[in-house]
Protein backbone atom coordinates (compact mmCIF):
# COMPACT_ATOMS: atom_id res chain seq x y z
CA UNK A 1 0.00 0.00 0.00
CA UNK A 2 1.29 3.45 -0.87
CA UNK A 3 -0.61 5.15 1.96
CA UNK A 4 -1.80 7.99 -0.25
CA UNK A 5 -4.82 9.95 0.95
CA UNK A 6 -7.01 11.83 -1.52
CA UNK A 7 -10.27 13.67 -1.86
CA UNK A 8 -12.24 14.93 -4.80
CA UNK A 9 -13.41 18.52 -4.78
CA UNK A 10 -16.86 18.94 -3.23
CA UNK A 11 -16.40 22.57 -2.21
CA UNK A 12 -18.67 25.45 -3.25
CA UNK A 13 -17.28 27.25 -6.29
CA UNK A 14 -17.07 30.92 -7.28
CA UNK A 15 -14.92 34.03 -6.93
CA UNK A 16 -11.68 32.44 -8.04
CA UNK A 17 -9.34 35.40 -8.75
CA UNK A 18 -8.39 34.07 -12.18
CA UNK A 19 -7.66 37.60 -13.38
CA UNK A 20 -4.33 37.45 -11.52
CA UNK A 21 -3.18 34.84 -14.04
CA UNK A 22 -4.68 36.48 -17.11
CA UNK A 23 -2.87 35.83 -20.37
CA UNK A 24 -1.89 39.49 -20.48
CA UNK A 25 -0.27 39.38 -17.03
CA UNK A 26 1.62 36.19 -17.83
CA UNK A 27 2.80 37.57 -21.17
CA UNK A 28 4.22 40.58 -19.32
CA UNK A 29 6.15 38.28 -16.99
CA UNK A 30 7.41 36.19 -19.91
CA UNK A 31 8.64 39.31 -21.73
CA UNK A 32 10.43 40.45 -18.59
CA UNK A 33 12.23 37.13 -18.18
CA UNK A 34 13.14 37.02 -21.87
CA UNK A 35 15.13 40.23 -21.36
CA UNK A 36 17.65 38.36 -19.19
CA UNK A 37 20.83 37.20 -20.93
CA UNK A 38 20.48 33.96 -18.95
CA UNK A 39 17.00 33.29 -20.33
CA UNK A 40 16.34 30.11 -22.24
CA UNK A 41 13.27 27.90 -22.27
CA UNK A 42 13.78 25.00 -19.90
CA UNK A 43 13.25 21.63 -21.60
CA UNK A 44 10.05 19.63 -21.70
CA UNK A 45 10.94 15.96 -21.28
CA UNK A 46 8.73 13.82 -23.51
CA UNK A 47 8.42 10.43 -21.82
CA UNK A 48 6.74 8.27 -24.46
CA UNK A 49 8.17 5.06 -23.03
CA UNK A 50 6.87 5.78 -19.55
CA UNK A 51 3.52 6.92 -20.96
CA UNK A 52 3.08 3.50 -22.60
CA UNK A 53 4.19 1.71 -19.46
CA UNK A 54 1.68 3.59 -17.32
CA UNK A 55 -1.14 3.38 -19.83
CA UNK A 56 -1.59 7.05 -20.78
CA UNK A 57 -1.47 8.54 -24.24
CA UNK A 58 1.13 11.26 -23.62
CA UNK A 59 3.34 12.18 -20.70
CA UNK A 60 5.57 15.27 -20.52
CA UNK A 61 7.56 16.70 -17.61
CA UNK A 62 8.71 20.33 -17.52
CA UNK A 63 12.32 20.22 -16.25
CA UNK A 64 13.16 23.33 -14.20
CA UNK A 65 16.62 22.17 -13.16
CA UNK A 66 17.99 24.33 -16.00
CA UNK A 67 16.38 27.63 -14.94
CA UNK A 68 18.93 30.48 -14.99
CA UNK A 69 21.61 28.13 -13.65
CA UNK A 70 19.83 28.10 -10.27
CA UNK A 71 18.44 24.55 -10.46
CA UNK A 72 14.83 25.53 -9.69
CA UNK A 73 11.89 27.54 -11.00
CA UNK A 74 11.46 29.85 -8.01
CA UNK A 75 13.59 32.71 -9.36
CA UNK A 76 10.84 33.41 -11.90
CA UNK A 77 8.45 34.57 -9.21
CA UNK A 78 10.81 36.50 -7.00
CA UNK A 79 12.51 38.37 -9.82
CA UNK A 80 9.25 39.49 -11.44
CA UNK A 81 7.77 40.58 -8.11
CA UNK A 82 10.88 42.63 -7.39
CA UNK A 83 10.60 44.27 -10.82
CA UNK A 84 6.93 45.05 -10.17
CA UNK A 85 7.89 46.54 -6.80
CA UNK A 86 10.52 48.76 -8.44
CA UNK A 87 7.92 49.74 -11.04
CA UNK A 88 5.52 50.75 -8.30
CA UNK A 89 7.93 52.92 -6.31
CA UNK A 90 9.49 54.59 -9.38
CA UNK A 91 6.29 55.02 -11.42
CA UNK A 92 7.88 53.33 -14.42
CA UNK A 93 5.85 50.72 -16.35
CA UNK A 94 7.17 47.23 -15.71
CA UNK A 95 7.44 46.79 -19.47
CA UNK A 96 10.30 49.32 -19.40
CA UNK A 97 12.17 47.53 -16.62
CA UNK A 98 14.02 44.75 -18.34
CA UNK A 99 17.34 43.28 -17.29
CA UNK A 100 19.43 46.13 -18.70
CA UNK A 101 17.48 48.86 -16.94
CA UNK A 102 17.29 47.01 -13.62
CA UNK A 103 21.01 46.40 -13.52
CA UNK A 104 21.95 49.95 -14.41
CA UNK A 105 23.45 52.06 -11.66
CA UNK A 106 21.07 54.91 -12.34
CA UNK A 107 17.98 53.04 -11.26
CA UNK A 108 19.30 52.49 -7.75
CA UNK A 109 19.56 56.26 -7.35
CA UNK A 110 15.78 56.41 -7.91
CA UNK A 111 14.86 53.55 -5.59
CA UNK A 112 17.34 54.16 -2.81
CA UNK A 113 18.60 51.34 -0.62
CA UNK A 114 16.24 48.36 -0.51
CA UNK A 115 16.60 45.26 1.63
CA UNK A 116 14.58 42.31 0.37
CA UNK A 117 13.50 39.84 3.06
CA UNK A 118 12.22 36.33 2.59
CA UNK A 119 11.70 33.00 4.33
CA UNK A 120 12.53 29.85 2.41
CA UNK A 121 13.54 26.21 2.50
CA UNK A 122 16.09 27.07 -0.19
CA UNK A 123 14.89 27.62 -3.75
CA UNK A 124 12.78 30.75 -3.30
CA UNK A 125 15.37 32.41 -1.11
CA UNK A 126 18.14 31.67 -3.56
CA UNK A 127 16.11 33.28 -6.33
CA UNK A 128 15.42 36.38 -4.22
CA UNK A 129 19.09 36.68 -3.25
CA UNK A 130 20.18 36.27 -6.89
CA UNK A 131 17.76 38.94 -8.08
CA UNK A 132 18.69 41.33 -5.26
CA UNK A 133 22.36 41.00 -6.21
CA UNK A 134 21.40 41.74 -9.81
CA UNK A 135 19.69 44.92 -8.60
CA UNK A 136 22.65 45.91 -6.46
CA UNK A 137 20.49 45.65 -3.34
CA UNK A 138 20.67 43.72 -0.08
CA UNK A 139 18.76 40.58 0.87
CA UNK A 140 18.07 38.81 4.16
CA UNK A 141 16.94 35.20 3.94
CA UNK A 142 15.61 33.18 6.88
CA UNK A 143 15.45 29.38 6.69
CA UNK A 144 13.47 27.01 8.93
CA UNK A 145 15.11 24.54 11.29
CA UNK A 146 16.29 21.40 9.59
CA UNK A 147 17.25 23.23 6.38
CA UNK A 148 20.01 21.51 4.47
CA UNK A 149 23.54 22.91 4.45
CA UNK A 150 23.81 22.78 0.65
CA UNK A 151 20.77 25.01 0.23
CA UNK A 152 22.03 27.39 2.92
CA UNK A 153 25.40 27.73 1.18
CA UNK A 154 23.77 28.29 -2.23
CA UNK A 155 21.84 31.26 -0.85
CA UNK A 156 24.79 32.72 1.01
CA UNK A 157 26.87 32.47 -2.16
CA UNK A 158 24.45 34.93 -3.77
CA UNK A 159 25.41 37.55 -1.18
CA UNK A 160 22.43 37.28 1.17
CA UNK A 161 22.57 37.54 4.93
CA UNK A 162 21.33 34.01 5.59
CA UNK A 163 20.22 32.39 8.84
CA UNK A 164 18.69 29.10 9.91
CA UNK A 165 16.07 29.79 12.57
CA UNK A 166 14.73 27.50 15.30
CA UNK A 167 11.30 27.87 13.71
CA UNK A 168 9.17 26.05 11.18
CA UNK A 169 8.57 27.58 7.75
CA UNK A 170 5.40 29.48 8.60
CA UNK A 171 6.93 31.02 11.72
CA UNK A 172 9.97 32.00 9.63
CA UNK A 173 7.62 33.85 7.30
CA UNK A 174 6.21 35.78 10.24
CA UNK A 175 9.69 36.63 11.52
CA UNK A 176 10.84 37.80 8.08
CA UNK A 177 7.71 39.94 7.69
CA UNK A 178 8.30 41.59 11.06
CA UNK A 179 11.96 42.25 10.27
CA UNK A 180 11.07 43.79 6.90
CA UNK A 181 8.50 46.09 8.52
CA UNK A 182 11.09 47.30 11.06
CA UNK A 183 13.89 47.92 8.52
CA UNK A 184 14.13 51.22 6.59
CA UNK A 185 13.74 50.29 2.94
CA UNK A 186 12.73 46.74 3.91
CA UNK A 187 10.28 44.78 1.75
CA UNK A 188 9.05 41.21 2.11
CA UNK A 189 9.15 39.07 -1.06
CA UNK A 190 7.10 36.03 -0.05
CA UNK A 191 5.04 33.67 -2.20
CA UNK A 192 2.26 33.22 0.32
CA UNK A 193 -0.60 35.66 0.82
CA UNK A 194 -2.58 36.57 3.92
CA UNK A 195 -5.02 39.32 4.77
CA UNK A 196 -3.21 42.61 4.10
CA UNK A 197 -0.35 40.99 2.16
CA UNK A 198 -1.65 39.98 -1.26
CA UNK A 199 -0.11 42.20 -3.93
CA UNK A 200 3.46 40.86 -3.94
CA UNK A 201 2.35 37.20 -3.81
CA UNK A 202 0.14 37.82 -6.83
CA UNK A 203 3.16 39.23 -8.72
CA UNK A 204 5.15 36.15 -7.75
CA UNK A 205 2.42 33.92 -9.15
CA UNK A 206 2.52 35.87 -12.41
CA UNK A 207 6.26 35.28 -12.57
CA UNK A 208 5.66 31.54 -12.24
CA UNK A 209 3.38 31.93 -15.25
CA UNK A 210 6.45 32.10 -17.50
CA UNK A 211 7.09 28.42 -16.75
CA UNK A 212 3.45 27.50 -17.34
CA UNK A 213 3.32 29.40 -20.64
CA UNK A 214 6.50 27.75 -21.90
CA UNK A 215 5.20 24.33 -20.89
CA UNK A 216 1.88 24.82 -22.63
CA UNK A 217 3.51 25.86 -25.88
CA UNK A 218 6.02 23.01 -25.73
CA UNK A 219 3.34 20.45 -24.91
CA UNK A 220 1.20 21.50 -27.85
CA UNK A 221 4.20 21.27 -30.19
CA UNK A 222 4.96 17.76 -28.96
CA UNK A 223 1.44 16.35 -28.59
CA UNK A 224 -0.35 18.37 -31.24
CA UNK A 225 -2.98 19.18 -28.64
CA UNK A 226 -3.42 20.63 -25.17
CA UNK A 227 -2.95 18.53 -22.03
CA UNK A 228 -6.05 16.79 -20.69
CA UNK A 229 -4.58 16.41 -17.19
CA UNK A 230 -2.16 18.63 -15.24
CA UNK A 231 -0.65 17.44 -11.95
CA UNK A 232 1.15 20.02 -9.82
CA UNK A 233 2.72 20.04 -6.35
CA UNK A 234 1.88 22.51 -3.60
CA UNK A 235 3.37 23.98 -0.47
CA UNK A 236 1.48 27.19 0.26
CA UNK A 237 -0.16 26.73 -3.13
CA UNK A 238 1.19 29.71 -5.09
CA UNK A 239 2.83 27.56 -7.77
CA UNK A 240 -0.28 25.41 -8.05
CA UNK A 241 -2.51 28.48 -8.21
CA UNK A 242 -0.33 29.99 -10.92
CA UNK A 243 -0.37 26.83 -13.06
CA UNK A 244 -4.08 26.14 -12.56
CA UNK A 245 -4.98 29.80 -13.09
CA UNK A 246 -2.95 30.15 -16.28
CA UNK A 247 -4.22 26.96 -17.92
CA UNK A 248 -7.80 27.74 -16.88
CA UNK A 249 -7.52 31.08 -18.69
CA UNK A 250 -5.72 29.62 -21.69
CA UNK A 251 -8.12 26.73 -22.24
CA UNK A 252 -11.51 28.20 -21.43
CA UNK A 253 -13.50 25.60 -23.39
CA UNK A 254 -11.46 22.44 -22.78
CA UNK A 255 -9.91 23.07 -19.40
CA UNK A 256 -7.57 20.30 -18.23
CA UNK A 257 -8.33 18.18 -15.19
CA UNK A 258 -6.15 19.52 -12.36
CA UNK A 259 -4.74 17.47 -9.48
CA UNK A 260 -2.74 19.00 -6.60
CA UNK A 261 -0.33 16.87 -4.57
CA UNK A 262 1.25 17.67 -1.17
CA UNK A 263 3.42 16.07 1.48
CA UNK A 264 1.36 14.26 4.08
CA UNK A 265 3.32 16.20 6.72
CA UNK A 266 2.10 19.56 5.37
CA UNK A 267 -1.17 18.76 3.61
CA UNK A 268 -3.04 21.96 4.42
CA UNK A 269 -4.78 22.14 1.03
CA UNK A 270 -5.87 18.50 1.20
CA UNK A 271 -7.28 19.04 4.69
CA UNK A 272 -9.03 22.20 3.54
CA UNK A 273 -10.60 20.30 0.64
CA UNK A 274 -11.65 17.43 2.94
CA UNK A 275 -13.60 19.88 5.11
CA UNK A 276 -15.73 20.68 2.08
CA UNK A 277 -16.77 24.18 3.12
CA UNK A 278 -14.19 26.14 1.12
CA UNK A 279 -12.46 27.45 4.23
CA UNK A 280 -8.73 27.12 4.89
CA UNK A 281 -7.26 24.59 7.32
CA UNK A 282 -3.66 24.75 8.57
CA UNK A 283 -0.99 22.30 9.71
CA UNK A 284 1.50 23.04 12.49
CA UNK A 285 4.59 21.45 13.97
CA UNK A 286 7.92 20.60 12.39
CA UNK A 287 6.47 19.06 9.18
CA UNK A 288 9.40 16.67 8.69
CA UNK A 289 9.49 15.54 5.07
CA UNK A 290 12.07 15.07 2.35
CA UNK A 291 9.84 17.36 0.24
CA UNK A 292 11.32 20.47 1.88
CA UNK A 293 9.88 22.83 -0.71
CA UNK A 294 6.38 21.62 0.19
CA UNK A 295 6.79 21.81 3.98
CA UNK A 296 4.36 24.70 4.41
CA UNK A 297 1.37 24.45 6.72
CA UNK A 298 -0.61 27.60 5.94
CA UNK A 299 -2.17 28.07 2.49
CA UNK A 300 -1.89 31.28 0.52
CA UNK A 301 -5.35 32.86 0.58
CA UNK A 302 -5.00 34.17 -2.97
CA UNK A 303 -4.05 30.83 -4.50
CA UNK A 304 -6.67 29.00 -2.50
CA UNK A 305 -9.42 31.00 -4.23
CA UNK A 306 -8.25 29.58 -7.56
CA UNK A 307 -7.57 26.04 -6.37
CA UNK A 308 -10.87 25.48 -4.60
CA UNK A 309 -12.70 26.50 -7.78
CA UNK A 310 -10.69 24.61 -10.38
CA UNK A 311 -8.91 21.57 -8.93
CA UNK A 312 -10.58 18.17 -9.38
CA UNK A 313 -8.72 16.32 -6.61
CA UNK A 314 -6.19 16.87 -3.84
CA UNK A 315 -3.73 14.16 -2.72
CA UNK A 316 -1.54 13.79 0.39
CA UNK A 317 1.65 11.82 -0.22
CA UNK A 318 4.11 10.01 2.04
CA UNK A 319 7.78 10.64 1.33
CA UNK A 320 8.30 7.34 -0.45
CA UNK A 321 6.01 8.44 -3.29
CA UNK A 322 8.28 11.40 -4.06
CA UNK A 323 11.32 9.13 -3.67
CA UNK A 324 9.88 6.72 -6.24
CA UNK A 325 9.40 9.67 -8.60
CA UNK A 326 13.05 10.69 -8.20
CA UNK A 327 14.23 7.18 -9.04
CA UNK A 328 11.88 6.72 -12.01
CA UNK A 329 12.87 10.04 -13.58
CA UNK A 330 16.56 9.36 -12.92
CA UNK A 331 16.48 5.90 -14.51
CA UNK A 332 14.29 6.31 -17.61
CA UNK A 333 12.95 3.65 -19.94
CA UNK A 334 14.79 3.23 -23.29
CA UNK A 335 14.28 6.25 -25.52
CA UNK A 336 13.07 8.54 -22.76
CA UNK A 337 15.28 11.44 -21.56
CA UNK A 338 16.66 11.46 -18.03
CA UNK A 339 15.34 14.08 -15.60
CA UNK A 340 17.30 14.88 -12.44
CA UNK A 341 14.48 15.82 -10.11
CA UNK A 342 14.68 16.76 -6.45
CA UNK A 343 12.33 15.64 -3.71
CA UNK A 344 9.64 18.27 -4.25
CA UNK A 345 10.07 18.22 -8.01
CA UNK A 346 9.43 14.49 -8.36
CA UNK A 347 6.26 14.30 -6.25
CA UNK A 348 3.78 14.58 -9.18
CA UNK A 349 5.51 11.82 -11.16
CA UNK A 350 5.65 9.56 -8.10
CA UNK A 351 1.94 10.14 -7.60
CA UNK A 352 1.11 9.45 -11.25
CA UNK A 353 3.05 6.18 -11.03
CA UNK A 354 1.10 5.14 -7.92
CA UNK A 355 -2.17 6.25 -9.49
CA UNK A 356 -1.73 4.21 -12.65
CA UNK A 357 -0.07 1.16 -11.07
CA UNK A 358 -1.77 0.82 -7.69
CA UNK A 359 -5.15 -0.86 -7.28
CA UNK A 360 -5.88 1.17 -4.16
CA UNK A 361 -6.30 4.30 -6.34
CA UNK A 362 -8.65 2.74 -8.92
CA UNK A 363 -11.59 4.85 -7.74
CA UNK A 364 -9.58 8.05 -8.20
CA UNK A 365 -8.46 6.95 -11.68
CA UNK A 366 -12.10 6.55 -12.64
CA UNK A 367 -13.07 9.92 -11.21
CA UNK A 368 -10.24 11.63 -13.10
CA UNK A 369 -11.07 9.72 -16.30
CA UNK A 370 -7.39 9.13 -16.95
CA UNK A 371 -6.27 6.41 -19.34
CA UNK A 372 -4.94 5.56 -22.79
CA UNK A 373 -6.27 8.74 -24.41
CA UNK A 374 -5.04 11.11 -21.70
CA UNK A 375 -2.33 13.70 -22.28
CA UNK A 376 -0.58 14.42 -18.99
CA UNK A 377 1.64 17.39 -18.05
CA UNK A 378 3.78 17.42 -14.90
CA UNK A 379 6.26 19.91 -13.47
CA UNK A 380 9.64 18.95 -12.02
CA UNK A 381 10.24 22.18 -10.17
CA UNK A 382 13.80 21.54 -8.99
CA UNK A 383 16.88 19.49 -9.71
CA UNK A 384 19.14 17.96 -7.06
CA UNK A 385 19.20 21.06 -4.86
CA UNK A 386 20.35 18.86 -1.96
CA UNK A 387 22.91 16.61 -3.71
CA UNK A 388 23.69 14.53 -0.63
CA UNK A 389 20.06 13.62 -0.01
CA UNK A 390 19.51 13.02 -3.71
CA UNK A 391 22.22 10.38 -3.65
CA UNK A 392 20.79 8.83 -0.50
CA UNK A 393 17.38 8.48 -2.11
CA UNK A 394 18.38 7.49 -5.64
CA UNK A 395 21.60 5.54 -4.98
CA UNK A 396 21.00 4.09 -1.54
CA UNK A 397 17.23 3.62 -1.55
CA UNK A 398 16.34 5.88 1.37
CA UNK A 399 12.52 6.19 1.57
CA UNK A 400 11.72 2.82 0.05
CA UNK A 401 8.92 1.92 -2.31
CA UNK A 402 5.70 0.28 -1.20
CA UNK A 403 7.25 -3.15 -1.68
CA UNK A 404 9.88 -2.26 0.95
CA UNK A 405 7.10 -1.38 3.38
CA UNK A 406 4.89 -4.39 2.75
Amino acid sequence: MYGIKWTDNRMPRGGGKLEIMSLRNVEAARSFHESFPQYKETPLAVLDGLAGFLGVGKLCVKDESYRFGLNAFKVLGGSFAMARYVSKITGRPVEELGYGELTSGGLKEETGEITFFSATDGNHGRGVAWAAKMLGQKSVIMMPKGSQAARFENIRAEGALTTIEELNYDDCVRKAAKAASETPGGVLIQDTAWEGYEEIPSWIMQGYGTMAMEAGEQFERSAGAAPTHVFVQAGVGSLAGAVVGYFSNKYLKDTPVFVVVESDQADCLYRSACAGDGEIRTVGGDMKTIMAGLACGEPSITSWQILKDKVAAFASLPDRVAADGMRILGAPLPGDPRVISGESGAAPLGFLYALMRGGELATLREKLKIGKDSRVLLFSTEGATDPENYRKVVWEGTCGSREDKA
